[in-house]
């Protein structure tokens, strides 16, 4: 068993450790609910700060986010978004690497979080150190990481890529001759592999949510629903992007769900998409793609764990107290912005997408 597949194995009991230790969010009545929210409001517009959310966290975070002028979407569009803005402070409800970026390309600004125990097992299964040992046996390689990853490791890296740009500047990179390696999320990977047929070394991470779809729940489904559309997200399965009608992030997702004649989508991503979904196509039928678990024995749900921990209590207590700041090291900083800029400069000259990367 190679690096690429020792380090992300031997990480997983811890993972799963974590996840199992999630504490739960507290119940709140819908009074309780609008007094956090208007006090919430206030402490925005005090501390000259703006609230962005991804997609992945809970609806009530979502729409408090939209009603504030702050902003909904993936973690690369979230730091552009923060970084465009006037505010002072940058309130990100999602996992920790989505502060990260968000301070990359903010570093002048306050960068708050609900909580820091909120993780991301692509981040946890790749950590600095190994991933950088493994990327030394392979010199003569470029070293492309995915954004869901640590600014340590994107520091690593010659070039940064989303799930919408990734297979354009692979195969730029294939033009030019260059071998990769690639972290760390190996269904990705291998989708990118299969689409243009690139030399890759892997890293093999996965996500939590997206490597729990399972192609037998999926064919049932398909199968109790003929007529509906299968929209995956490429961190999931082989198996399972094999059966979609369209497979992208999470804005071409929501791109596609809008442009399907369909009147039921059956969607293979974490289910706080949903939301932004239901706005988008309401008038569609929204079924989330099953895991393999069912009810208490389901490891993910289709929903991220830490995501989950972002409520609207440790948000409040965050903003009032102006706690959980991220903080990244200058000097990483700098040479995470190399990799990060090229990506952006690319991808703006070839005209792509450059957000949905999570």
């Amino acid at each position: 068993m190679s690096l690429a597949e020792t380090i992300p194995h031997k990480l997983q009991a811890n993972i799963d450790s974590l996840i199992d230790n999630v504490t739960p969010s507290p119940w709140l009545s819908e009074a309780d609910k609008s007094d956090y929210i208007e006090k919430i409001k206030a402490l925005l517009i005090e501390k000259n700060a703006v609230l962005i959310a991804h997609y992945y966290v809970d609806d009530e975070l979502q729409a408090l986010a939209e009603s504030t002028g702050g902003y909904v979407s993936d973690s690369l569009d979230m730091a552009n978004f923060g970084a465009q803005h006037s505010a002072n402070t940058l309130v990100v409800c999602g996992v920790r690497f989505m502060g990260e970026t968000s301070k990359i390309l903010s570093p002048e600004k306050t960068v708050i979080m609900p909580t820091l125990d909120a993780e991301c097992s692509l981040d946890l299964g790749c950590p600095i150190e190994e991933f950088s040992q493994f990327c030394d046996q392979y010199p003569d390689h470029e070293v492309v990481v995915y954004a869901n990853t640590s600014v340590e490791v994107k520091a690593r890296a010659d070039w940064i890529v989303t799930s919408s740009n990734a297979i354009q500047i692979v195969e730029h990179l294939m033009a030019e001759g260059k071998k990769i390696v690639w972290g760390p999320d190996k269904h990705l990977g291998q989708y990118i592999q299969n689409k243009t047929g690139a030399e890759m070394i892997m890293w093999q991470g996965n996500c939590v949510v997206h490597d729990e779809f399972k192609l037998y729940e999926l064919e049932a489904l398909m199968e109790k629903y003929p007529k509906a559309e299968v929209l995956v997200h490429p961190e999931s399965p082989e198996s399972v992007i094999a059966k979609a009608d369209f497979v992208g992030s999470t804005k071409q997702i929501i791109a596609a769900g809008k442009k399907s004649s369909a009147d039921t989508l059956i969607i293979a991503t974490d289910h706080g998409l949903f939301y932004k979904m239901s706005q988008v196509v309401p008038d569609k039928r929204l079924i989330p793609a099953p895991t393999g678990g069912k009810s208490a024995s389901c490891k993910s749900c289709a929903h991220c764990p830490w995501m989950a921990m972002n409520t609207l209590v440790n948000l409040y207590e965050a903003l009032r107290d102006e706690t959980n700041t991220i903080e990244v090291d200058e000097a990483t900083r700098q040479k995470a912005l190399i990799p990060l800029d090229r990506m952006l400069d690319f991808s703006h000259q070839q005209g792509i997408l450059t957000a949905g990367d999570a």
